[in-house]
């Protein structure tokens, strides 16, 4: 879902679930020339908080170096570089809810 959803907004997904010693980054996209390494979290409810509040400054440097990482693996050359964070509401009727955090860093 979260593939798609920035698929829609047009850009270009390059890598999904790629690990590292530092962690994984669960999606790996352009926004036209800037490179976005984004978290996905998903939730039911907000009974314990909204999926974005689960996103800590340790997770985000976590987010970092794996990008870091990354970058050092593929031949990719990007004007910027940047963390994103989708998070995906799904409650149990209705549709999804998609929040879209640009630039948590």
């Amino acid at each position: 879902m979260a593939a798609a959803h920035l698929r829609a907004a047009g850009w270009q997904v390059l890598d999904r679930n790629w690990r590292c010693q530092h962690g994984e980054l669960d999606l790996v996209a352009l926004d036209g020339d800037e490179l976005v390494a984004v978290e996905v979290k998903t939730r039911r409810s907000a009974t314990f908080g909204s999926p974005a509040e689960a996103v800590t400054w340790r997770k985000v440097v976590r987010l970092r170096r794996s990008t870091a990482a990354w970058l050092a693996a593929h031949d990719v050359h990007p004007s910027g570089v940047r963390v994103d964070v989708l998070a995906i509401t799904v409650p149990r009727s209705g549709g999804p809810y998609v929040e879209h955090l640009v630039g948590v860093v």
